[in-house]
Parts: C-alpha cells; sequence; structure tokens
C-alpha cells in the first residue's frame, strides 16, 4: 500500500506519493547567503523541491533531488546563477524520492538524454581504474587465455579471454582525461595502455614457447592456416572501423548512468586476441604475421582513443586544455621536474612513433589489399575460369617488417567436383605482381561444390 511521506519545501510540508524504480541524483549544495535568493529562484522555477539542511549565516547546505538526466542541465543552471563551479557540492544516488513535484520531473526528463556532468564522469572512470598489479595480472591472465583459445580454435575460449581483460579503465581515463584538463590521469592511462599492451604480448608468447616446447601442439603447426590466427595477421579497413565503433559506444555508455562492463569486453574484443596474436607469430618465428599483428593492435589502440575523445567532445564536453604539471583538482601540484617532463616527452614520442608507424603500415597494407582483390577478380573474369566462385581473399602484411618474410595472399574458390585447374595460383600471382610490384607467396584452396536443379 503507498502511502504519502512529508517533506519540506522551503519551510513548509506537503505531500506527495512516492516514486520507485527510478534513477535518481541526491545534491547536496552550499551556497553563500548572498547568492541564495537568485539559487533558490532556480530551483523553484524548474520545479525542484528542496530542503535547508543547515543554515549558519554564511552560508546554507541546500539538498534536493533530481532525475538523473537532470542533474547536468541543473548543475549548469544553478553555476549560470553565480553558484562558484568549486562550491562545495555532492551528487550521490538513491533508490527513490517522494516529493510534491519529483514526478513532473521525471515525466520531463523520461526521454531526455543528457550526459553525465564532468565531475560525475571523472568519477565513474577512475572507478574503472584498477591498481597496477591487478591490471598486469589480468591482461596477462586474458593474453594467455587468448592465445590458448586462438591455437586451439576456440572461438569461445577467445571471447572469454575478452571478458577479464580490463583494457577499458585506461582507454576512457585517457580522454576524460583530456576533456576534464587533468594530466595526471592522461600520463598514467597512456603508460597503463602501453604496459598493458607490452604485459599481453608478452605472456602470449610465454604460453606459446611453453606448449610448442613440451609438444602440446605441433611444432610444425603454419598459424596462418588458423583462421582466427590469419583474420588478425593484418590490418584492414573493417579492424579500424571496429575499433572506431567500440571507442564511440564506449564513450557514449560511459556518459550515461550505466553500466560499462560490456563496452569493456568489446574493447577486449579489438584489442586481446590481435595481441596474442602478435606473441604467437614471434614464437613461430613469423616476423610477417608478427609485424602485421602489431600493426593491428597499435592501429586498433589509436583507433579507440580518438574515437572516445572525438565522441566525448560531440557530447558537449569542451575543456580540453590539459594542466600537465598539475593534477587540476586544488591539490598540490608537484611541478614539472626534469623526471616527470622527462618521462611525459617519452610517452609523448612513444605515441607519435606508434600514430605514424600504424597509419604507414595500414596505408600499405589498405592499398595491397585493395589491388590483390582486383587482380584475383581479373583473373576469375577469364572464360577459363568461369566455373569458379570466389569465396575470399585474404592478404598477409604487406607493410614494412624488419626481418626475413613474404607476403601470403590466400585465395578460397568453390570449384566443380573432379576439375583440376593446373596454373590457377600462378596466374593469380602474376597479376597481382603487375598490379602492386610486389612478388607475394600465392595459395588457393579449392572448396568442391555439387549442384543440382540449378539455372
Amino acid at each position: 500500500m503507498n502511502e504519502s511521506a512529508p517533506v519540506a519545501i522551503g519551510g513548509l510540508n506537503a505531500f506527495a506519493p512516492p516514486n520507485r524504480g527510478t534513477f535518481v541524483r541526491l545534491v547536496h549544495v552550499s551556497v553563500p547567503q548572498e547568492q541564495r535568493g537568485p539559487i533558490v529562484h532556480v530551483l523553484s522555477e524548474n520545479d525542484v523541491t528542496y530542503v535547508v539542511l543547515n543554515d549558519d549565516g554564511d552560508s546554507l547546505l541546500l539538498e534536493f533531488p533530481l532525475p538523473a538526466d537532470a542533474s547536468g542541465e541543473m548543475l549548469d543552471a544553478l553555476h549560470d546563477a553565480g553558484l562558484d563551479e568549486d562550491a562545495y557540492t555532492v551528487v550521490g544516488t538513491v533508490e527513490t524520492a517522494t516529493t510534491p513535484t519529483i514526478e513532473t520531473l521525471m515525466d520531463r526528463y523520461a526521454g531526455t538524454y543528457d550526459p553525465l556532468p564532468l565531475p560525475e564522469l571523472r568519477s565513474k572512470a577512475r572507478d574503472l581504474s584498477r591498481d597496477p598489479l591487478s591490471y598486469v595480472g589480468l591482461v596477462f591472465l586474458a593474453a594467455v587465455i587468448a592465445a590458448a583459445g586462438l591455437l586451439v580454435e576456440s572461438p569461445a575460449v577467445v571471447v572469454g579471454s575478452m571478458v577479464i581483460a580490463p583494457f577499458v579503465g585506461p582507454v576512457l581515463t585517457a580522454s576524460v582525461g583530456v576533456v576534464s584538463g587533468d594530466g595526471a590521469m592522461v600520463r598514467e592511462s597512456v603508460r597503463l595502455q602501453v604496459v598493458g599492451l607490452i604485459v599481453a604480448i608478452l605472456g602470449a608468447a610465454l604460453f606459446a614457447a611453453f606448449v610448442r616446447v613440451l609438444n602440446f601442439v605441433p611444432p610444425s603447426l603454419t598459424i596462418t592456416t588458423i583462421d582466427l590466427v590469419s583474420s588478425r595477421a593484418a590490418p584492414s579497413f573493417l579492424t579500424i572501423a571496429v575499433g572506431i565503433a567500440a571507442g564511440a559506444a564506449a564513450a557514449f555508455g560511459m556518459t550515461t548512468k550505466g553500466p560499462t562492463s560490456l563496452i569493456g569486453v568489446m574493447i577486449a574484443a579489438a584489442l586481446v586476441p590481435a595481441a596474442a596474436v602478435v606473441g604467437i607469430a614471434l614464437v613461430w618465428e613469423r616476423p610477417v604475421v608478427a609485424a602485421g599483428s602489431l600493426v593491428v593492435v597499435t592501429a586498433t589502440f589509436l583507433a579507440i582513443n580518438a574515437a572516445v575523445y572525438t565522441t566525448l567532445r560531440l557530447l558537449g564536453y569542451r575543456r580540453s586544455r590539459v594542466a600537465w604539471g598539475s593534477n587540476s583538482e586544488g591539490l598540490p601540484s608537484l611541478g614539472a621536474t626534469p623526471r616527470r617532463s622527462a618521462i611525459g616527452l617519452a610517452l609523448a614520442l612513444v605515441v607519435v612513433a606508434a600514430t605514424v608507424g600504424a597509419a604507414y603500415g595500414t596505408y600499405q597494407q589498405a592499398t595491397f589489399e585493395r589491388e590483390a582483390n582486383r587482380a584475383v577478380e581479373d583473373v576469375l573474369s577469364q572464360p577459363a575460369y568461369a566455373d569458379l566462385s570466389l569465396v575470399t581473399v585474404r592478404s598477409g602484411y604487406a607493410g614494412p617488417v624488419l626481418g626475413r618474410g613474404k607476403t601470403t595472399v590466400t585465395v578460397v574458390v568453390q570449384a566443380p567436383r573432379g576439375q583440376s585447374y593446373a596454373g590457377f595460383a600462378q596466374t593469380i600471382r602474376e597479376r597481382i605482381v603487375a598490379r602492386t610490384g610486389r612478388d607475394p607467396a600465392v595459395r588457393v584452396r579449392f572448396v568442391g561444390v555439387q549442384h543440382a536443379g540449378e539455372t
């Protein structure tokens, strides 16, 4: 049975039906006496019920509930009315609120999307952060699980590795640090991303070496024959598109009141398997595959970060001047010591080098992949191959790489049973050479097919 409850509205009592089952923010704000009139006017004008918790003559402490989607707009209105942005303000979450106007506010903001205020966004971002030991440990274990799933060709195991990988924290806090002007948050996030990538590759490599030396998998295994590996052996437009979409979704979800756990899985899905492929390829001494996968994971990292930052900017988070020498919260600054400056410069150089390298490798790969696809189409358009149907064309990494290795193009076609197509692979290879100027290895796999009753 629902019962009404008394509330204080500027010193008056009123009754209203309780509201249940909706996200509600409970705001406490300290208002100087000289700003009391404008602040109270804003609250009353917007149908916000408030109570005065304390009035010492110099300031008063106000408390009022709001729908979650109204908190950002209301705080902005209070600041426009003269409330100092550094004024004592606490925003909490409560299960329900009962005031004469809460239902009116709920109805008003029921269909409204209002991004979290910047302080709440920063707080939510910090909640995603882990201590360095647990972060490194989970990344290492996620890479081991991903490597095992790749080697046994088990997508389910690979997906399991994505669930525990904690990459979403550093990825999101980097952009939140930029839009909030927190240089310390940005530096720490970039450092954790770089450390996470190194740990993931190392974990996958150690596990791959262990299973190969002890013959748990055949040492002669050709890892590029594993579809889960070969699909991550070179960057492509689709892999970058996945990273951009994952980053945009992560940023959008970060600014809402909901959880971000599923978004973290999507971020990890774009990063962990590719990092594991790098480690496996290093153990199997396949430098082209290792280089291609490294470009994949690096380009994906950059795409995700760029997408997160761009989405936050589009959603209205405008403060982009980063206070590199302080934490931008009024706490004592450590200053720009030579050591901190050197670390910042090193991180900047790493980011620039990774960006340039990934962009160049991705461009070369995209160009080669496009021309290789056209070459295969040219060959299949010849009358001698009219009975063949193209299934897939998969191009290995064609960008810069140190050490030995050769780009491989794998072509899968459907062919009538019992027919032979001698020289088909060589014909494709010659056409690719003519189009790209490169001399790749070409593999053709024929998939038998029978037809009956077709026109």
